[in-house]
Order: C-alpha cells, then structure tokens, then sequence
C-alpha cells in the first residue's frame, strides 16, 4: 500500500472510533453528579447553620 493508502486507512479507523466520545460524555454525567452532590451538601450546611444560630439566638 502507498503511503497515503496508509494514510487513508488510518484517518477511516480514527474517524470510525467512538470510544474517547464515550468517555467525555460519561464525564460530563460525572461532573454533572458531583455539581448536583456540591449543591445539595451547601444547601444542608447553610440550613443547618442557620437552625444552630436560631437556637443560639434563642438560648441568649
């Protein structure tokens, strides 16, 4: 084969695969996750916070 035979072959498999496209979209879906984890925990903090300086406030 010519070397842009090897060349074509080449660019036809790489265009062909998709396994790098999987693993970016499952990490997008894992990035997603954890903004979502991130959320929810600074949401539980701040609740909780403010519940404790309530009981604070009311104990003063």
């Amino acid at each position: 084969m010519t070397a842009t035979g090897d060349f074509t072959a080449l660019a036809r498999r790489f265009a062909a695969d998709e396994s790098g496209a999987t693993a970016i979209e499952y990490g997008l879906i894992v990035a997603l996750i954890f903004l979502a984890v991130v959320a929810a925990i600074t949401n539980y903090t701040d609740s909780t916070r403010n519940m404790y300086n309530t009981i604070s406030n009311a104990m003063e």
